[in-house]
């Protein structure tokens, strides 16, 4: 449009019903733009929005050292399919009492988690201890 006075933007702006936005108040003359303020602020939250709900989740899969061979199934089966939905998972062993002597074992059975759903994740971060608790994170593959 050029350079019009302040007020004939105004002016001009309210006859086609739109908003005059301030885009570039350092330059030498301002910049302003003829926009409606509300359908474009109800567009950048959408987009906000969607940028929020790409991140992925961090679920956790509690376990024991000593778990049987069915619930051991039945928690790897959760495991890949929260892997298949897109979320990251933390696979976590509580020990109790003298179980935290033998780490080992649960090391392995971590390793074992990893590699019975490999194909639909792998491991991000290898078996870290903190505390009486053993755990680790898979990502989706």
């Amino acid at each position: 449009m050029g350079n019009l006075h302040p007020r004939e933007a105004v002016k001009l702006a309210k006859s086609k019903k739109l908003d005059l936005v301030e885009i570039s108040p350092n330059a030498n003359p301002p910049v302003c733009k003829m926009m409606d303020y509300g359908k474009w602020r109800y567009e950048r939250d959408k987009r906000k929005k969607e940028q929020r709900d790409n991140t992925q989740a961090l679920r956790e899969v509690k376990m024991r050292p000593k778990i049987g061979d069915h619930d051991f199934e039945v928690k790897t089966k959760q495991v890949e399919r929260l892997l298949n939905s897109g979320d990251k998972v933390k696979v976590t062993l509580r020990f109790r009492g003298r179980e935290v002597v033998h780490q080992h074992l649960a090391k392995e059975l971590l390793q074992r988690v990893g590699d019975e759903v490999s194909d639909a994740g792998n491991i991000v971060s290898q078996p870290t201890m903190q505390g009486r608790t053993m755990s680790v994170i898979l990502a989706p593959a």
